[in-house]
Order: structure tokens, then C-alpha cells, then sequence
């Protein structure tokens, strides 16, 4: 069974559409006691990252991702989800994140673009992907759906599995053991998207 983390600060319902799509069922979970009984956990995320992480820790969220984490099964983030697995971000000052990969969060650099690129990065794009079970049966380029202001700075360069060019190059996938992180939204990505979402009920 797999469980989408509901701490208010999620588009959840198109989530779990996908997996709809995919015929697999999903609970959408807002109690931090019971994410130890699914085998698998999406965290979604809309939205700023200090309230992100302030919502987390109101539900006692935080510290059950964390010790879920340590049981080996398999969690994934998407988009800001993604953001807060990993140690800090500058967003609206320095907030404290879950700690789970370690790096940064940071926003996009202007002055380092070659052109006037705008800022959300918003829609398609592609992702240049390592060879990994998420991204099975899909082409080395392919294209998926993005909406962000600030990306992830790995401190450990090989937990980056998908990088985009937008200005310069950034990490668009992650993973670091059983933590994975996506920053495009498959749900909205289409045949490319479903097909991820596919490969983390299969891992």
C-alpha cells in the first residue's frame, strides 16, 4: 500500500489520480503513526518551504518521515516534497529541512543565465537521467512538467540522477538509498510521468 503524506501543502488530489491511472490504490495519510505500515510514501509539496517544514512539524509529521526513512522502504518527493528532504533552504531565510540527503536549497540565479529566462521555471523541459530503476523504460532525454523558484545543490554529486538545463544545469532527480526526489511533477507530465510513478510502485 502506498501512502500520500497529507500535511496540508499538497496538490494531492491530482497525485492521486495518477496512481488512479495506474490502478493502484493510494491512502492519503495525515497521521504520522501509521506511515510505518505502508511500503511506500509519496510526499507532495505546493508552496513555501519554511511552511512546509512548520506544518510538518505541527502533525509530528517530521519526525515520523525520518524514522520511516530508517526502515529502508521506499519514499519519494515531488517538486517542493523534493526540497524538503534535503538539509536547509534559503527561501525567505534560512529554514531547517528533514536532513535526509544532504545539500541545499537555493533560488534560481539570474546573473548566471545567458539569456532572459523568467522566473518560476514553468512547464516542459527535459531531464538528462542516469541509469536508474525510476527511470526505466523511458528515453535518456524525455520531457516532463516543472513550476519552481528554487532547485537542490547536492553536497554528494552522485546522489543526483536527473539533471535540466534552465539558465545552467541543476538537479532535477535525486536519490540517496531508499530517498528519492523529483523536482518536474509526474503527475502532470503525462505518459512520461505515469511511467515514473509506475517504476516507485515497482521498485
Amino acid at each position: 500500500m502506498i501512502a500520500i503524506v497529507d500535511y496540508k501543502m499538497g496538490n494531492l488530489a491530482s497525485v492521486k489520480n495518477a496512481f488512479a491511472l495506474l490502478g493502484t490504490e493510494v491512502v492519503v495519510e495525515s497521521d504520522p503513526d501509521r506511515l510505518k505500515q505502508y511500503e511506500r510514501i509519496i510526499l507532495p509539496g505546493v508552496g513555501a518551504y519554511g511552511d512546509a517544514m512548520e506544518h510538518l512539524k505541527e502533525r509530528g509529521m517530521d519526525e515520523a518521515l525520518k524514522s520511516y526513512a530508517k526502515s529502508g522502504k521506499y519514499m519519494m518527493g515531488i517538486c517542493l516534497g523534493m526540497q524538503l528532504l534535503f538539509d536547509s533552504s534559503s527561501e525567505f531565510g534560512d529554514n531547517a529541512g528533514l536532513g535526509l540527503i544532504k545539500g541545499h536549497v537555493q533560488g534560481f540565479e539570474p546573473k548566471r543565465f545567458e539569456t532572459n529566462l523568467k522566473i518560476p521555471h514553468m512547464g516542459w523541459n527535459r531531464m538528462f537521467t542516469k541509469n536508474h530503476k525510476l527511470f526505466e523504460a523511458l528515453d535518456e532525454e524525455h520531457y516532463l512538467y516543472f513550476v519552481h523558484s528554487f532547485h537542490v545543490v547536492c553536497e554528494n554529486s552522485e546522489d543526483t540522477i536527473g539533471r535540466t538545463e534552465y539558465g545552467y544545469s541543476f538537479s532535477s532527480a535525486v536519490a540517496h538509498d531508499n530517498i528519492l526526489g523529483i523536482q518536474p511533477h509526474p503527475e502532470k507530465s503525462h505518459e512520461n510521468g505515469l511511467k515514473i510513478l509506475k517504476n516507485f510502485i515497482n521498485l
